[in-house]
């Protein structure tokens, strides 16, 4: 099956732009409560996932930083320990399966590598609980 058919589009996903600051960052992830974001550049491609630890790893690198100079820090100065691989839009739910043990979502691109959308972790556990669900009504 086609990843399109979970994916969550692009204007429906919480996603910060690299030339943003670590104050905004802050801000968008707290208001949408999420500790892990997909990153783009200013042309729109996929440039990385950015997490509350990457925040608080910067933070406890920079002692002398406060909470009032994070307006200063652009996102792309944050080092990012976290790499959720991205995958074409035309990959398969089976591609997923790996990725989503490790990562909460799957970034997903087109052919020139702009970020398009998501699929949620949820999303692809929730299809195979249907499909086990189906599979185990059937031979009952």
């Amino acid at each position: 099956m086609n990843i399109a058919f979970f994916l969550t589009p692009k204007n429906e996903v919480a996603y910060l732009n690299t030339s943003m600051t670590m104050r905004q960052a802050l801000e968008k992830m707290q208001y949408h409560r999420y500790t892990a974001v997909p990153l783009v550049d200013k042309s729109g491609r996929y440039a990385g996932t950015l997490t509350e630890g990457d925040l608080l790893w910067y933070l406890k690198d920079h002692p002398r930083m406060s909470f009032e100079d994070t307006h200063k820090v652009r996102i792309k100065r944050i080092p990012k320990r976290v790499k959720n691989t991205p995958v074409p839009i035309d990959a398969d739910i089976l591609d997923l399966v790996d990725l989503a043990m490790n990562q909460n979502f799957v970034p997903v691109i087109d052919d020139t590598r702009i970020f398009i959308g998501i699929v949620r972790r949820s999303d692809i556990i929730n299809y195979y609980a249907k499909v086990l669900s189906e599979k185990a009504e059937s031979t009952a």
